[in-house]
């Protein structure tokens, strides 16, 4: 139990506060919330809640990772995934590299990869059509959401040099749109093991892919990324601000298009957002307003799990309002919610397991300690390398072993998986 505790937010925060020169009433005066809590989250008492981090990390100007602690490298080694991330990161900085002896030169302007940084099928990429290297994008989306995150780390880097090598030569939207979706599983897979910088590099690529393939609907989704970025932050403008230039995306299409079904579900999924971010706020009506478009967006669309992988229908407003609600530290009316939710046969694991986490913080709030460990358990079960790395979790399981006199095995056991 040591170890995880000895990790905890509170104890991150009571550092930074000391470094920044501040007491802790000092501290408290810069932040929504009282020197009681405060002193209770730094002591291990309280669970620091994400809005609570997000608020200390702007007033100490520190990013929120230096609280949370992530990424989590002592995990990530022993889990073998850190040696993952930085041939992601070299095949996202070989965007704009070109190889003069190439025999097909640019296209207007454009490059090829580097010879030497092409990756494993570099000598392939000439029989692969561009319907395979979709395919196999698509596949990389199948296996994240699946929570398959160290086989898809590992396919990923030779897919984006593959299909990087393919658009400088023969550009056509749909290349583009593959190389984009390459882009978006490197922002999952980054984001899902807590290499925010890394994330924020892959966004920017998309929406390089998204401009030279005139998607609107690929950049759309990028501002909601980055909307969700900036609801991680704590910094509630920005993020509502980046969903309504999404919603400004999506107004470049023609007529036809904005009728269209992924046009819709983008449309209600940029909603969603909008919707934890006001909540995270504290505006309640806005998270009602937001949530009740989505709703209506839903019942037109019916569950689309595949349109941009977004997961967009019924059960992810439900999930959402959900989420919305512990969000906004209603804890009895979160968990009142939880009980008519009904996740779809086929639903992502990786959106399963999130609900799960939702669930048991506000399980956990409301004095329902073995519910709590119960759904965390759940979530394990179902996407055992995205919850260890989830911040949720690991701050509602220190929450429950601050709560809990006399540790049971199964939560000593659940302390110790997250920091073995």
């Amino acid at each position: 139990m040591r170890g995880l505790q000895e990790e905890h937010a509170g104890v991150r925060i009571a550092h930074q506060r000391k470094l920044a020169g501040l007491t802790q009433r000092g501290l408290a005066a810069k932040i929504p919330y009282s020197y009681s809590l405060l002193r209770q989250v730094e002591e291990g008492r309280k669970n620091a809640s994400p809005d609570l981090v997000s608020a200390v990390a702007r007033v100490l100007r520190i990013d929120v990772t230096v609280l949370t602690g992530q990424p989590y490298v002592t995990e990530l080694q022993q889990d073998r995934l850190a040696a993952l991330i930085r041939p992601i990161r070299e095949s996202l900085d070989l965007y704009d590299l070109h190889d003069p002896d190439e025999p097909h030169g640019p296209h207007e302007g454009t490059h090829g990869p580097h010879e030497g940084t092409r990756g494993p099928h570099a000598g392939t990429h000439e029989t692969t059509t561009p319907a395979e290297l979709t395919a196999q994008a698509d596949e990389l989306c199948r296996m994240v959401r699946a929570t398959q995150l160290s086989k898809a780390a590992h396919a990923l880097p030779s897919l984006i040099a593959e299909v990087t090598a393919a658009v400088h030569r023969n550009p056509s939207t749909a290349l583009w749109q593959t190389l984009g979706s390459a882009y978006r599983t490197a922002h999952d897979i980054a984001t899902k093991l807590g290499f925010y910088d890394l994330a924020t590099i892959a966004l920017d690529r998309l929406g390089w892919a998204a401009e030279r393939g005139s998607d609107p609907l690929l950049a759309a989704v990028r501002q909601y990324m980055r909307a969700l970025t900036y609801f991680r932050e704590g910094e509630h403008t920005i993020g509502l601000r980046l969903i309504d230039a999404g919603h400004r995306a999506l107004s470049r299409t023609d007529s036809a298009e904005r009728e269209a079904r992924e046009t819709l579900v983008v449309r209600g999924q940029l909603h969603l957002g909008a919707s934890v971010i006001a909540a995270r706020a504290h505006d309640a009506d806005a998270v009602e307003s937001h949530l009740r478009y989505a709703a209506s967006y839903a019942e037109r669309t019916g569950e689309a799990e595949r349109v941009y992988w977004l997961s967009f229908g019924p059960a992810n407003v439900a999930v959402h309002e959900v989420s919305a609600q512990v969000e906004m530290r209603r804890y009895g009316k979160a968990l009142e919610k939880s009980r008519s939710v009904r996740l779809p046969n086929g639903w992502p694991m990786s959106r399963r397991a999130h609900f799960y986490v939702d669930r048991a913080r506000a399980e956990m709030e409301t004095g329902r300690c073995d519910a709590a460990l119960e759904s965390v358990v759940t979530a394990r079960k179902l996407a055992p390398e995205q919850t260890r790395y989830h911040p949720g979790a690991r701050e509602t399981i220190n929450g429950l072993v601050a709560q809990r006199r006399r540790t049971p095995d199964s939560l000593d056991n659940m302390a110790a998986w997250l920091c073995r």
